[in-house]
This record gives structure tokens, C-alpha cells and sequence, in this order.
């Protein structure tokens, strides 16, 4: 699998180093020849923000092994019962992450490896007896750097076609210079870099992300034409009052990875638009590869609020409560998404790597919302984020919809009760917003704890980590 355009480039921010055409394409057969030459099976690729890490990345996916990009700063006990688990053939990326990231201690069954081309590995000695699934080329955990115990196996069609099909929806082409604005190890940052490279473009390898001073000396520098955030990313931008204006060469600016507010949307639509660019609300999950739906920037402001229709070749339905789907609009269930970029299935040991496509192209994404007339999704949260005050069940998306002017919020479930998290709330606000919940609910104020918090603990991904404030309640 080459997913390399000839035009492709890759600029190294930290020497100012580029990589193109045949000096491009000839580091990538020498990665994929270093691969050939190792024992069959996975590579677990630790996946730091650098040029070495791509190479290692699209190394593995030319050479036909299904690579899984980790997090480096993974905690080296996960990563040993990842190791355990699954039975890479080859642990790469061993020095990416900086101080402090060490991978651990060598597994047994492993020896150490200074490779000329993938640096310092641990090869398997001896081949796993369950070899991968000969159509797999990518494993992404599912929480990405929490170690969850599930692996999303997504084909190499699946990868391609999605890669594809964003760079239509985004008219990416060879004029464009993506910045690593998110971890590659995380799906919307690796699909950044997978439809960049398809389509020709330049990935500018920056690392530190989107509030370091050097990520935008960079984007000046080697003139950066889009960002891609999560919302939290925007938030705090907004918070330093960054403006695209100066930065003359972006013209797109891309979010996913969760709900940002309409009026935050609505504040960067008009900041881009002023200075002749786009503004996309995307929408996926890992499970599709991971992006499903975009909203065209000229939506806006109309449809604010919606994640837009189907990405090309993909489609939407509703699973309604009697069981049966339907596109028809206005209708609310669970959306259940169609497209070539649907998983092959999950993977909890190596022996589920030996297995085909369990899913069909159909993925059922655990989320509610419904359809509009022109096949526009609109969201209306996950359906097992619902809690219980006093014994009544509520939505906590509903919850954090009517506190999202207050800024960023997240609603927790509690014993009997909800807990809401906003950052840097005043005591006057957190009465009345537990006024207004009890008003808008007919529940009993008790039943809402608002708690003001500095700043929403967050992955390294960017996305709220959920786990660390349900601890707190």
C-alpha cells in the first residue's frame, strides 16, 4: 500500500529540512525493505511528532504490515499488556517522545535491535502463530493513550477511501501545507497526514502543539495553509484571542474530535471568512477511519449546529425505537453510517487480528441525533451518556447544551445526581445555572452540583478526559 502521491513533501520544522519526490519515495523504500527483512506480523509503532515517525508509519503501510500507532508517552506497563496481548512482530520508535517516555523494560520472547533505516526496535524472535488478516493495515486503540483494551482494525481500503474522500470534501491539493497540529497517533491527526500525503500535499512535522510559540513560527515560516483542532484547541485559542488574520497563508481551518459551541463556530467562520477562507466542522469516530461527515463551509451560519451529510461514497440512516431505520427527516435514533471506511471489527488479542471484515461497511456509532431534509446530520449526543437524578434518566449532552455560554463544560453522572464542570466559573453562575436546570427539567436543584474547575483535564489527544472528573465526583 503506497500512500504517497509523487507530489507529496514532508518539511521538517526543527532543521528546516524537506523531503519530496524521489528523496521521499526512496526513504520509504528503505523503510519498507528494513520491514521485509524482520519476522511477519504487526508493527506497534511508538509515534512521537517527527519526520522519523512518519517514515515508520508509511514505511510499515508500504511494505503490507498492519501498523498500530502509540502514544510514546504511553504508560510502559500498558504498553507491556499490549505486547503481551497481541504479539507485534517488531516494536519500533523505542526513542520517540522525549525524556521521561521510555517504553519500558524489554518484554521477553524480544531482543534489542539497532536498525540502520528504523532506528533502535525490539524483534520478536519468534513469529506470532496468529498472523494478521492479510486486508489489515492499521490498528488504533480506541481511547488512544488511556490504554483501553480494544484495537479498531481498519483496512487498507478503508484507510485509502477515506483519505480519499476528505481530500474531495476539502479540495486538498499539492498547493496545500498541513501542520501536525494533533498527535499522529490519534486518528483525526493520522487521517490529517494520510489525506495530505494521498493527495499530494505537504505535511509541515511541527511538534508542541497549536499554544507553543515555536508550532506558529512554523506555520509563519513555511506558510501553513490549514489547522486542524479539537474543540478544546479552539477554546484556548479563543482564550488568547488568536486571530487566522495573522497568519496570511491559512485559508482552512478544520474541527472534529467532539462538539465545539455554535458560537464558537460561528466566531471562526467569520474570522476565516474575513480573510477569504473555510471553516469545516467534521465529524467520525475511529471506527470509520475515523471521519464520516463535513459540513461545506458555505453552510455557515445557516447550519450551525449540524456535522453536515456523508462524506462521498458513505451514507446515513436512523435506528429508530421500533428497530427499523429509516432516512426519513426529523426522525431521532441512533445513526447508523455505511461507507467503505467502516472497520473490519475490533481486536482484543492477536487472535482477533487473524480475522476478515465482521462489520460489512455498516457501523452502528452509538450516537443520537437525526436527519434533515437534505441528509444533514445533527447530533444529539452519545446514548450511554445519560445519568440519574433522583431515579429520572437524563441526556448529559441535553445538560451540557444549556450551559455550553457559560464556556467549556462537561456534565459527569453522580449517586442520584449530576455534576457539571465548567471552567472558571463564578459562584452567582453555578446558583443560576442550577436554577435554570431545575427550571428547564422540573427536577429539584439538589439533584445538579455545578463545580467551577480551572481547566477540563484533557488527553494528550486534545479530548476531555472524561475518566479523570468522573473520579472526582
Amino acid at each position: 500500500m503506497n500512500l504517497i502521491a509523487p507530489t507529496a513533501r514532508l518539511i521538517d520544522a526543527a532543521t528546516g529540512g524537506v523531503l519530496g519526490g524521489d528523496d521521499l519515495a526512496a526513504q520509504v523504500e528503505r523503510h519498507a525493505t528494513a520491514y521485509a527483512g524482520l519476522p511477519p506480523g504487526v508493527v506497534f509503532a511508538r509515534s512521537g511528532t517527527s519526520v522519523a515517525a512518519v517514515l515508520r508509519y508509511v514505511g510499515a503501510l508500504r511494505a503490507d504490515r498492519p501498523v498500530a500507532p502509540l502514544d510514546p508517552s504511553l504508560d510502559p506497563a500498558v504498553l507491556a499488556d499490549f505486547v503481551r496481548r497481541f504479539e507485534p512482530a517488531v516494536v519500533v520508535g523505542l526513542a520517540e517522545g522525549g525524556a521521561g517516555a521510555t517504553p519500558g523494560e524489554r518484554p521477553k520472547q524480544y531482543r534489542h535491535v539497532d536498525d540502520p533505516a528504523l532506528g533502535s526496535v525490539w524483534v520478536r524472535e519468534r513469529p506470532s502463530t496468529d498472523q494478521p488478516h492479510p486486508d489489515l493495515a492499521v490498528l488504533l486503540a480506541t481511547s488512544g493513550s488511556t490504554g483501553d483494551p480494544k484495537f479498531v482494525r481498519l483496512s487498507r481500503g478503508a484507510v485509502e477511501s477515506n483519505a480519499a474522500a476528505i481530500g474531495r470534501a476539502l479540495a486538498i491539493g499539492p498547493a496545500e501545507i498541513a501542520p501536525t497540529s494533533l498527535p499522529l497517533y490519534y486518528s483525526f491527526g493520522m487521517s490529517v497526514l494520510n489525506s495530505h500525503l494521498a493527495a499530494g500535499a505537504t505535511v509541515l512535522v511541527v511538534d508542541g502543539g497549536v499554544l507553543a510559540r515555536e508550532f506558529w513560527q512554523a506555520v509563519q515560516t513555511h506558510g501553513a495553509t490549514s489547522l486542524a483542532g479539537v474543540p478544546y484547541n479552539y477554546e484556548m485559542l479563543h482564550r488568547i484571542r488568536w486571530s487566522p488574520a495573522k497568519y496570511p497563508s491559512l485559508r482552512t481551518l478544520t474541527q472534529a474530535g467532539g462538539k465545539l459551541r455554535d458560537e464558537m463556530i460561528l466566531a471562526y467562520h467569520e474570522k476565516i471568512a474575513a480573510v477569504g477562507g473555510r471553516f469545516h466542522v467534521m465529524w467520525g469516530c475511529t471506527e470509520a477511519a475515523p471521519r464520516m461527515s463535513t459540513l461545506p463551509a458555505d453552510a455557515l451560519p445557516d447550519r450551525v449546529g449540524s456535522v453536515g451529510p456523508a462524506l462521498d461514497g458513505g451514507s446515513f440512516a436512523v435506528l429508530g425505537e421500533d428497530g427499523v431505520e429509516t432516512d426519513r427527516p426529523g426522525v431521532v435514533g441512533e445513526l447508523v453510517y455505511r461507507g467503505p471506511n467502516v472497520m473490519m471489527g475490533y481486536a482484543e488479542s492477536s487472535a482477533d487480528l487473524t480475522r476478515g471484515d465482521e462489520q460489512g461497511g455498516t457501523l452502528r456509532t452509538g450516537d443520537l441525533g437525526h436527519l434533515d431534509e437534505d441528509g444533514f446530520v445533527w447530533l444529539r449526543g452519545r446514548l450511554k451518556r445519560f445519568g440519574k437524578i433522583f431515579g429520572i434518566r437524563v441526556n448529559l449532552h441535553d445538560i451540557e447544551e444549556m450551559a455550553r455560554e457559560q464556556g467549556p463544560v462537561v456534565a459527569v453522572s453522580g449517586p442520584d445526581k449530576v455534576v457539571v464542570f465548567v471552567e472558571q466559573l463564578t459562584d452567582d453562575a453555578a446558583r443560576a445555572l442550577a436554577g435554570r436546570f431545575s427550571e428547564r427539567l422540573k427536577l429539584h436543584r439538589s439533584g445538579f452540583d455545578i463545580r467551577a474547575i480551572e481547566r477540563l483535564p484533557q488527553l494528550p489527544n486534545g479530548k476531555i478526559d472524561y475518566r479523570s472528573l468522573e473520579a472526582l465526583v
